[in-house]
């Protein structure tokens, strides 16, 4: 599998990254939730699977930017909402 760098809302590279494979996927680079109450409200984990955390800002610039029309704007930020930047 290979990776194409979409964008990322972190300076100097380091996460939360997004990746587009050439199999179609994307990848996240973030954060691992540690959090016990966070991963109990998780469902159908498989092993091998981690949930990582990423700003809702990060999906949006990228959607704007892969997605056709405002098609993005369903991922607008909400206030109260953690992100990277603040």
């Amino acid at each position: 599998m290979r990776m194409r760098f979409l964008g990322s809302t972190s300076e100097a590279g380091a996460c939360p990254t997004l990746y587009e494979t050439d199999r179609g996927t994307i990848v996240v680079q973030g954060l691992q939730v540690t959090d016990a109450e966070a991963l109990a409200d998780l469902r159908d984990v498989l092993e091998g699977e981690v949930a990582v955390e990423v700003p809702r800002e990060l999906i949006t610039e990228i959607a704007r930017r892969v997605l056709p029309d405002h098609t993005a704007t369903a991922f607008q930020a909400r206030e109260g909402t953690p992100s990277a930047t603040g």
